[in-house]
């Protein structure tokens, strides 16, 4: 009988427990903004660009990675907090910029109740005046490449890309059509223009998601232009 009532205690007191460490409060704050340059969005693929927070003070410190969207916006649920953000090296198609306060590529953000901050950066290149048109099922894209860092930190242009797709997920991965140029045959400055054919689409749609990605030699991450409905 001991032995039982022992048992049940034990169960009681560890059903309370797990009780106590589901009733932990959940962040409440959130920081959001956009990957900028000069202002205009940074836009890149789905869920590749990410930088870190670091909460000084903890005996484990450990990093939260904050994914940036398509759009070259961010949202993450945090705790009040002061937070280091970094970006880490090789990501992004930007270079990170030295902040004015920290003297390095730290930034040091002060969350209490929630924050609205832009991370402005250095992209090696921007994709200016995008335009697309249909004839059919061919889509056309027309645009021009700016070439924004030009001193020893520039880089080549791999080559571009025109990325047709049935959803609002546009990008290498996620495409029913593309074209490519191959980097030699670009010119800053010049315009450029690339076709694809739109395959046949199950279920039947008269529209779909376009934009022109640059692949930055040595770089992992691709700069996009904004995504754009068309159509067909």
């Amino acid at each position: 009988m001991k032995l039982r009532l022992i048992i049940a205690l034990g169960v009681i007191s560890g059903f309370l427990a797990s009780c106590g460490y589901d009733n932990f409060d959940e962040p409440g704050s959130k920081l959001e903004g956009k990957l900028v340059y000069k202002g205009e969005a940074i836009n890149v693929s789905y869920n590749d660009v990410t930088f870190q927070l670091w909460e000084p003070g903890w005996q484990k410190k450990g990093e939260i990675n904050v994914s940036v969207n398509q759009d070259g916006t961010y949202g993450a649920m945090l705790f009040d907090a002061n937070y280091k953000l970094v970006i880490p090296k090789n990501q992004g198609p930007f270079m990170s910029l030295t902040n004015a306060e920290t003297k390095s590529d730290t930034i040091l953000v002060n969350l209490k109740g929630g924050k609205v901050m832009d991370i402005e950066v250095m992209p090696y290149y921007m994709i200016r005046t995008p335009q697309f048109t249909t004839a059919g099922r061919e889509v056309t894209g027309t645009f021009k490449v700016e070439k924004i860092i030009t001193d020893a930190n520039a880089k080549n242009v791999e080559r571009v890309n025109l990325y047709v797709n049935k959803t609002q997920f546009v990008d290498f991965r996620s495409n029913v059509a593309s074209a490519q140029l191959d980097g030699a045959s670009v010119t800053a400055g010049n315009t450029i223009t690339l076709k694809t054919t739109v395959p046949t689409i199950t279920p039947t749609q008269n529209y779909v998601f376009a934009r022109i990605g640059l692949k930055i030699a040595g770089v992992e991450d691709m700069i996009f232009s904004p995504v754009v409905k068309v159509n067909l």
